[in-house]
């Protein structure tokens, strides 16, 4: 089992909006391209959060092919469409992990 991270810092002044469009857009969009068998979003805490809160999303993949597949195919257009809505009121840091236990 593999999981695809993004962390994302955003400001306050987009928090709320974002946080919607998360749960009825990107998140759905994410999932529905088939390349994931399911998510979890969850709320960084113990962060600095003067200039807004960290969110994580993890989607969960059975193959590296799935992921790659999603990067190559999918990715590009989805977090194109967030930096246009959002410019540089978020910040996304996104990793690879593997489950080992």
């Amino acid at each position: 089992m593999y999981i695809y991270n993004v962390t994302t810092q955003l400001s306050w002044a987009i928090h709320n909006d974002w946080l919607q469009w998360m749960k009825d857009t990107h998140i759905p969009e994410v999932v529905g391209t088939g390349c994931f068998t399911h998510h979890r979003m969850v709320r960084v805490l113990e962060m600095d959060e003067s200039e807004g809160p960290t969110y994580a999303v993890q989607y969960f993949t059975e193959t590296l092919e799935s992921y790659r597949r999603y990067i190559t195919q999918y990715a590009p257009a989805l977090r194109l469409d967030g930096q246009k809505r959002w410019g540089d009121a978020c910040i996304s840091f996104r990793s690879l992990m593997e489950v080992v236990h």
